[in-house]
Formats: structure tokens, sequence, C-alpha cells
């Protein structure tokens, strides 16, 4: 218990100083843009592929894999449920079923991986399904739900930018490295492995720097969807998790707090780029990863409190 603690003190710490560059007008929120897309296209793609280069691949495909896909499915589905039931719209309700089920597995994944469950690749299979299933099916639901012409190239399109994203090429290319048994030279490696070191810390810095001047709208219609998606995010998911992780596959330990903490993690900032690029929704994307963001931080240590022991 005492290094989790130690983790989220670290997590913490550097977030924190994020939010005190900006408070103080050290940087500006364009930073936050910056180290963000640096961290997204260069920096976690290099730690993925370094740290699956050497991962135990037992660990990344197995169970975890397969109760990341059925809860994840399941939260989806009860938010399409909730979503239908009181008309929050046909298109909007895609964006609140992402923003209930995807998690945020690059920005706060990757270190609370590293520095809380002690190793990066945890966040592995969450990636792989996010990447490879959850993405080009929201992308073909909103294109084919859209009222443009021409849906057919735009699907395949959007879904071959969304399978040539940078972490997923990164994280594909680490497990072929382990699986195949490929030898790397420290020449070529090592340059990855130094990119990798910058990841945590910028999106780290980023999220704090963003936290700066952000303001929450819980109030008018979007309010019943913005709660709905972050309580099914930071409450229901990681609930259903452990139960069907603990009582459906018998998992324990430190695997079960793993996929548990995963769960927990807060809504996908994806969410909201999909938002506005498809003009539905913004308003509820922007709220819900705000919110569950804030939410997701006592979240993760319930979590860990009560399951480290197990």
């Amino acid at each position: 218990m005492t290094g989790v603690l130690a983790g989220f003190a670290i997590v913490g710490a550097i977030i924190a100083v994020g939010y005190f560059l900006a408070r103080n007008g050290f940087v500006s929120g364009d930073a936050a843009f910056i180290l963000s897309k640096l961290a997204v296209l260069v920096a976690t793609p290099a730690l993925l592929f370094t740290t699956l280069a050497h991962a135990d691949l037992a660990v990344v495909a197995s169970l975890p894999l397969l109760v990341t896909a059925i809860t994840t499915i399941a939260v989806a589905g009860i938010a399409m449920l909730a979503a239908r039931i009181f008309h929050w719209g046909g298109r909007r309700s895609i964006i609140i079923v992402m923003a209930a089920s995807m998690v945020n597995s690059g920005n706060l994944g990757i270190p609370i991986a590293t520095y809380v469950l002690g190793d990066a690749s945890y966040i592995a299979p969450v990636i792989l399904f996010q990447q490879l299933l959850l993405v080009p099916i929201t992308i073909t639901a909103l294109d084919v739900t859209g009222t443009h012409h021409g849906a057919g190239a735009s699907v395949a399109r959007r879904m071959a930018k969304a399978m040539l994203n940078p972490v997923l090429v990164a994280a594909l290319a680490g497990v072929a490295v382990a699986f195949f048994g490929i030898p790397i030279p420290e020449i070529v490696f090592q340059p990855f492995a130094l990119l990798g070191q910058f990841a945590v810390p910028a999106v780290l810095l980023s999220f704090g720097i963003s936290l700066h001047g952000r303001k929450l709208s819980l109030r008018g219609p979007d309010a019943p969807p913005v709660w709905t998606s972050t309580v099914l995010k930071v409450v229901v998911h990681p609930l259903l998790t452990f139960v069907v992780a603990h009582y459906g596959f018998g998992l324990d330990g430190h695997l079960l707090l793993v996929v548990t903490v995963c769960a927990a993690l807060p809504a996908a900032q994806n969410v909201l780029a999909y938002a506005n690029r498809y003009e539905v929704g913004a308003d509820v994307a922007r709220d819900s990863v705000t919110l569950s963001s804030i939410l997701s931080v006592p979240a993760v240590f319930l979590v860990v409190l009560l399951l480290s022991n197990l």
C-alpha cells in the first residue's frame, strides 16, 4: 500500500506543478496542447513500444483483455439504453455512450499504470481494445448517421486514420517484437527508451495545465446525460469490472486490481475531439470528460485502497 500511495503522490505532484505553472501565468493554455500533442504523437508511442517489446504477452492478451471487452460493451449498452429511454438524441447518444465507456488510456492511463500499478504494459489491453474495436465502430456510427454525402468513402478514410494512430501502431509493433523475439540493437532501442521517459511527465503536466480555467456548466438539458455518463464511467464501470473479473473469471490479487483501476479511469479526451469533428454533443463531451477526470481521482484511490490487500 505504501508503494501505491507513493505512486499517487508522484502523479499528483506533477499534475500540481502543471496547474501551478498555468495558475501563475508561467505557461499558457497552448502549452497543454503542445505537450499533449508531443506525448500522443511521439513520447507515448515510444513508451508503449519499449515496454511491450519486453513484456509478458500472457499478461497483455489474456483475461484482462476479455474482461475489458465484456464490461466496456456492457457499460456502453447501459448508456445507449438510458439515451433511448430519456430521448437524448440519436447522434448525441453516440457521444454519451463514448463518454460512459471509453477510458483515458493515454493521458492518465499510462501514468497510473506506471506509478500506481507498477507497469505501463497493464494499460495495453485497454488501448488495443479501444483502438481496434471501439474507435472504428464509433467512427462508422457517426458517419452512417450523418447527413453528408459520400459516407462510404468517409468511413473508409476515418477507419484507416484510426488504424494508423501512432499509439496503436507502436503498441502493435511492440507486441510483434515480443511475440516473434525480434532482436533490436541497443543503438536503435535507446532513442525510443529516452523518448518514452518523456511521456509520463508530459501528459501529467499537460493535464495539470488544462485544469486551470476549466468551468463546468452542469445545469440545463445537458446535465442529465453528463451525470449519467460520468456515473457510469467512474462508478458502474469499475464496479461491474470487479464483479465480472472476480466472480466471473476468478481473478484476484494484483491482476484484479489492474483491471478494476483501468475501468475507473475517466472518459477519454478523444470523445471531445470526435464530438467537435462531427459537430454533435460537444458540450456534453466537454463536461463529461472534465467531470469524470475530477471524480476518477477519488474513484481510483478508493479502488486501490479496497483491493490492494486482496
